[in-house]
């Protein structure tokens, strides 16, 4: 989609007319990507700039990426962490798509090259696998049946706003922040669906670095939950027909569980989860 919108601005006291298109921006971020390069954010560009239009850009670029070769493989939901709306400015969650070529899986010694990805964040999360489609209007009960398994995180996040400043419509329009998501060992529901609910809304997360960074969080910093992140994903996709649905075999990652930490080369950092029998997730920075 390539809507036109155009206003005028009063920039301290200056009248400014602007003029901007979804595939502009879509072609911007394309451009950007994994580049290392960033940007003035849209809203200061374009005052009028929402999530309404944020939405739209979304799905373009995931036309164009889909153009190029890559797969979207799920959704990442920023922002479910309350706690960190006041460092950036954010009253809502965002979410955007997560690619083939943005996941992979932890293995022996998982290792991250973090080149084009401008100052980046590491973050601990816990994914949901779907293995039917959730729907509006269904419970957390409901929502924990569309899931089969889960598995511990990391996601890196990166701005292209320079020093992480942007509105939540500029967020979700970038990339929805997401740089990857390295999954640890996956957790499997089936048949447990009573201690699953309960372990996912219970347990707790320390993330900690070689070099003594150590911050703590647990279940319900995510919007009271990872099956309530799924939920307000759900919802608002449901009540915005440009959004695309969710569809079974889709990976969720619910948002930071913790402080989104700064990364540098040679870092390691580990995960460790209690409360449900998942493995702990470490990662070296290159």
């Amino acid at each position: 989609m390539a809507v036109i919108a155009s206003w005028r601005s009063q920039i301290l006291g200056i009248s400014v007319h602007k003029t901007w298109s979804t595939g502009q921006l879509s072609q911007e971020l394309i451009a950007l990507w994994r580049t290392g390069g960033q940007a003035e954010p849209f809203s200061r560009r374009f005052a009028q700039f929402d999530l309404h239009d944020a939405y739209d850009v979304v799905a373009e670029v995931a036309r164009l990426r889909r153009e190029l070769g890559e797969r979207t493989v799920g959704r990442k939901i920023g922002f479910t962490n309350r706690s960190i709306w006041g460092q950036l400015g954010i009253a809502a969650p965002i979410w955007n798509f997560i690619y083939d070529t943005t996941v992979s899986e932890a293995v022996a010694h998982p290792s991250i090259n973090l080149d084009g990805m401008p100052e980046p964040r590491i973050e601990p999360e816990m994914v949901l696998h779907l293995a039917s489609a959730p729907v509006p209007g269904m419970s957390t009960a409901d929502l924990l049946e569309c899931v089969d398994w889960v598995a511990p995180a990391f996601e890196i996040v990166f701005s292209i706003f320079p020093n992480w400043k942007f509105t939540a419509a500029d967020a979700a329009a970038a990339y929805g922040v997401h740089g990857a998501l390295i999954l640890g060992e996956r957790f499997h529901l089936t048949g447990s669906q009573p201690q699953g609910d309960d372990q996912l809304h219970s347990f707790t997360v320390e993330l900690e670095s070689q070099a003594g960074d150590l911050r703590q969080g647990r279940a319900t910093d995510v919007l009271g939950g990872p099956l309530q992140a799924l939920k307000f994903l759900t919802e608002e996709i449901g009540h915005r027909p440009e959004c695309e649905p969710l569809h079974p075999g889709e990976l969720i990652t619910t948002g930071t569980l913790t402080e989104a930490m700064p990364v540098r080369s040679r870092d390691v950092w580990t995960a460790r989860f209690g409360g449900i029998p998942v493995s702990p997730v470490k990662l070296s920075i290159e």
